[in-house]
């Protein structure tokens, strides 16, 4: 389930090392409707550590383009009243 989530792959092309895809579907879809996995979620997110969490410019991605303005803009001129 965790290889279906991470990679976003049909359940259909789930490598045969793990057994059959319909087996995993269907026990995702039992887990989902029982609310496994929100309680999965609680139990760990009760205990968090939140000591060594690095939310910091060194650890967002940010995309290319998004690395600054063109070379050369000018400013807008201030307006004098």
């Amino acid at each position: 389930m965790l290889w279906i989530n991470r990679s976003g792959a049909a359940w259909r092309d789930l490598p045969e090392r793990y057994g059959k895809w319909q087996t995993f579907y269907d026990r995702f879809r039992v887990w989902s409707e029982l609310g496994v996995f929100q309680q999965v979620f609680e139990v760990l997110a009760s205990d968090a550590d939140m000591q060594d969490l690095p939310i910091d410019s060194t650890s967002v991605k940010v995309h290319q383009s998004a690395a600054g303005a063109k070379k050369g803009l000018k400013t807008p001129m201030s307006t004098k009243e």
